[in-house]
């Protein structure tokens, strides 16, 4: 059996542990959100855009086809799938994806971190039992 000086100074190393396990994570998160900003940024910025023939007036109707033909083989859905898919094509829509990513990657990691902290913490005294 261990005496209760041998309890205490196991309960301090294993806090301690669970501490730098936290502080650990804390990095990690923030390291997650740095990449996930220089990440996005370098996306956005490095990936030319694409060219706007909004105001040529050549291209006025030159999809019209290709629009009526997907809408008659896939209907409405179709349609809003090859608009959602044109959008992923965007830098701007993968920047803030990968944004979005790396915050959802730092929030686990500062939750994770929370709860490792909560661990560490003593147990309260409970006061019904004096």
């Amino acid at each position: 059996m261990q005496t209760e000086s041998a309890n205490s100074e196991l309960n301090r190393t294993t806090a301690a542990a669970v501490l730098r396990r936290a502080r650990t994570c804390r990095r990690a998160a923030v390291v997650a959100l740095a990449l996930g900003v220089l990440g996005a940024g370098l996306v956005y910025w490095l990936e030319a855009p694409p060219p706007d023939y909004s105001d040529n007036p050549e291209m006025i109707g030159f999809d019209r086809a290709a629009d009526r033909q997907m809408s008659q083989m896939y209907g409405r859905q179709g349609q809003v799938i090859e608009a959602f898919d044109d959008a992923l094509k965007q830098p701007g829509t993968q920047a803030v994806f990968i944004l979005v990513a790396a915050a959802a990657v730092a929030a686990g990691c500062f939750h994770f971190a929370r709860i490792l902290e909560w661990e560490a913490q003593p147990p309260p005294d409970d006061p019904g039992s004096r």
